[in-house]
This record gives structure tokens, C-alpha cells and sequence, in this order.
């Protein structure tokens, strides 16, 4: 175990991972990571994503946002149709 500080990175808090768990873990500058919460409510666990995990989350966004667009867009003949 060792403590390491948690630094201010513009609106983020940045903790960083020893360079012996880093390589021992498989972790790289750059690698996409899933940050979350434990049920505990005290601990963050970190997860590598897979490629195809990283690609997943990045088309998910990009639905999000074509959706919002659409549904802004075609708010009156959506409302429409959900009358009928």
C-alpha cells in the first residue's frame, strides 16, 4: 500500500498510480479507464477498458448526442404522433 495525494486539474480531482502498480496492472499513458464508484461509498475502483468497451461508450455518446439533436428538432411531430 502506499498513499499517494489528489491534486486539482482544472474542474477535476487527479490521483496518480505508481509507476510499479501502472506496469504490474498493465496500465499506460493514454489507455481509456472506467472510474466508478464503490458500494461502499469510501473506495473509487479503476478499470482498464478493452477496446471494444472504449469504442462502445464513444458510439453511445455520439447517439446521445445525434438523439438530443433529433428529438430537439422533431419535438412538435413527436408530440404529434403521441396524441394520435
Amino acid at each position: 500500500m502506499q498513499v499517494q495525494s489528489v491534486y486539482k486539474a482544472g474542474n477535476s480531482m487527479v490521483v496518480t498510480i505508481p509507476k510499479h502498480l501502472a506496469k504490474e496492472l498493465g496500465f499506460h499513458p493514454g489507455q481509456k479507464v472506467l472510474v466508478e464508484k464503490a458500494a461502499s461509498g469510501e473506495e473509487l475502483i479503476v478499470r482498464k477498458l478493452g477496446k471494444a468497451v472504449a469504442k462502445k461508450t464513444r458510439v453511445d455518446a455520439e447517439f446521445k448526442e445525434w438523439l438530443e439533436v433529433f428529438l430537439k428538432e422533431n419535438a412538435e411531430i413527436l408530440d404529434e404522433l403521441a396524441v394520435r
